[in-house]
């Protein structure tokens, strides 16, 4: 899955139009992010991608997938939404290693710990999630969504709420993940961190694109300007 392609996809609830003509292409190796103000279509869109939600007019290229491949896409794909899908009354390990075993990894023990490293946290891997602090669960979360090493990942409003050491941490291990070569898209209300983080953005409003660039800082300024 190097590239993925959106094409002139629409959804619509009834007379409500959440997208209208949605089309752009990335490819592998990028950090793309959708931009725009509440309404704009972003959490609709990523749930389209990640196949959890039907476009009503257009079509989706995952590389040599569509929509049709399913599974095959699924396998690729890791996705971060506001729900983090942890339980609070396991500990971390708990977590990740269920996890881990419902991808169908080999060795999810070893899967779990190598992960809570990544994040930081393997002297917390006992400790149960409920007693997380928000920053904590986010890492976690991002873990879980990229145990099965996935091509495509999907992150919504991933920096809400972190504090400045847990953003750091978070945009590290999003462009470690983009040097491996994985397909990054998010939306973000955080111009700030993504200022310098994304290689393209594309502004939605009302559910349109109403701009793109491939500049990678003044971000704020090209973004108030897309949205007059």
């Amino acid at each position: 899955m190097n590239r993925l392609s959106v094409i002139d996809v629409a959804r619509h609830y009834g007379r409500r139009k959440a997208l209208s003509q949605i089309s752009f292409t990335c490819a592998a190796g990028e950090i793309v992010g959708l931009l725009g103000p509440n309404g704009a279509g972003k959490s609709t869109l990523l749930s389209i991608l990640a196949t959890l939600l039907s476009p009503s007019k257009g079509t989706i290229e995952y590389g040599e997938l569509t929509a049709n491949d399913g599974a095959a896409i699924r396998a690729q794909l890791g996705m971060l939404g506001h729900d983090l899908f942890l339980y609070p009354e396991l500990t971390a390990r708990e977590n990740l290693t269920f996890f881990a075993r419902l991808y169908g990894l080999p060795d999810a023990a070893r899967t779990a710990a190598s992960a809570l490293d990544r994040a930081g946290l393997a002297d917390r891997a006992d400790d149960f999630v409920s007693g997380f602090s928000r920053g904590m669960r986010q890492r976690v979360a991002l873990e879980r969504a990229l145990l099965h090493e996935p091509r495509l990942i999907l992150l919504d409003e991933p920096f809400t709420g972190l504090d400045q050491a847990s953003t750091g941490a978070l945009v590290d291990r999003l462009k470690e993940r983009q040097r491996a070569g994985c397909l990054i898209v998010l939306a973000t209300h955080d111009l700030d961190v993504a200022d310098g983080l994304l290689t393209r953005a594309i502004y939605l409003k009302n559910g349109r694109i109403v701009g793109t660039d491939n500049e990678t800082t003044g971000l704020a300024d090209r973004y108030r300007r897309a949205m007059q």
